[in-house]
């Protein structure tokens, strides 16, 4: 249910990749009075801090429990293949999961992408975390496939990265509790969808002042009644029959 009950902060949290910084930017330029405050989360402990209670809201990977979640879908993600800038892999624009066959593929434990098989070979034991396992790519031991954000968040100079046209995406979403949609979790629903702050259905868009009746001047614009003339013609000469032209005599 909607509560309207205020709160001093509101709180956010993001998982790793997630780039929240947009709008953050227009929640405070909207609501400077309500501070928000940030919290980076792994992606598989994101639910239980927003069931626990420690967010009002959450920028997620899907999927989640929607029978205690509302979830809003935001974008899905380009899979990548990070690799050294030397290996083949790299020699073309794009790959498939087939040229990763032979490919010694890491699999950390905090992989998102929740691959049934995962391309390649298995490694000999899977890393912790996807920050290890870029460090072992670093290292030539293997190869990594990870949404693009990954990739990006976890930039090296010797390292690049490919799409991987067949592989598996990881969904976006803004997450939160269903049982605590609060004022200020709308607010947040509307700058992520783009509401502006005059929108009808954004609660912090000013009400409109009504229209004030203008006074009627009807009767002071009236025009002032014709003046009466003998000859029927408004504003004209009068000419009798007895003073016009002479008549020209035969």
């Amino acid at each position: 249910m909607t509560g309207s009950e205020t709160s001093p902060s509101f709180r956010l949290a993001y998982v790793p990749g997630v780039t929240p910084a947009k709008w953050v930017r227009i929640w405070n330029e909207r609501l400077p009075d309500v501070p928000l405050t940030l919290t980076q989360v792994p992606a598989a402990e994101a639910s239980d801090v927003l069931r626990d209670g420690a967010a009002d809201v959450g920028l997620v990977r899907l999927p989640v429990d929607r029978t205690v979640f509302s979830a809003i879908p935001l974008y899905s993600e380009t899979t990548v293949v990070v690799a050294p800038k030397d290996h083949l892999v790299t020699a073309a624009e794009e790959v498939s999961l087939e040229d990763l066959a032979d490919e010694v593929v890491l699999h950390p434990l905090d992989d998102v992408l929740g691959w049934e098989r995962p391309p390649g070979e298995p490694a000999f034991e899977r890393p912790a975390t996807t920050a290890d396992a870029v460090e072992l790519v670093a290292a030539g031991v293997g190869l990594l496939v990870v949404p693009q954000s990954l990739a990006r968040l976890h930039h090296r100079r010797d390292l690049t990265y490919r799409p991987v046209v067949d592989a598996p995406q990881s969904g976006v979403a803004l997450a939160w509790p269903e049982e605590a949609t609060t004022d200020l979790v709308e607010d947040f629903i509307g700058i992520v969808r783009g509401r502006t702050v005059n929108s009808t259905r954004g609660r912090t868009a000013p009400a409109a002042e009504p229209k004030r009746k203008r006074p009627d001047t009807t009767a002071a614009r009236k025009k002032p009644a014709a003046r009466k003339t003998t000859g029927g013609k408004p504003g004209g000469t009068s000419r009798g029959t007895g003073r016009g032209r002479p008549r020209r005599r035969s």
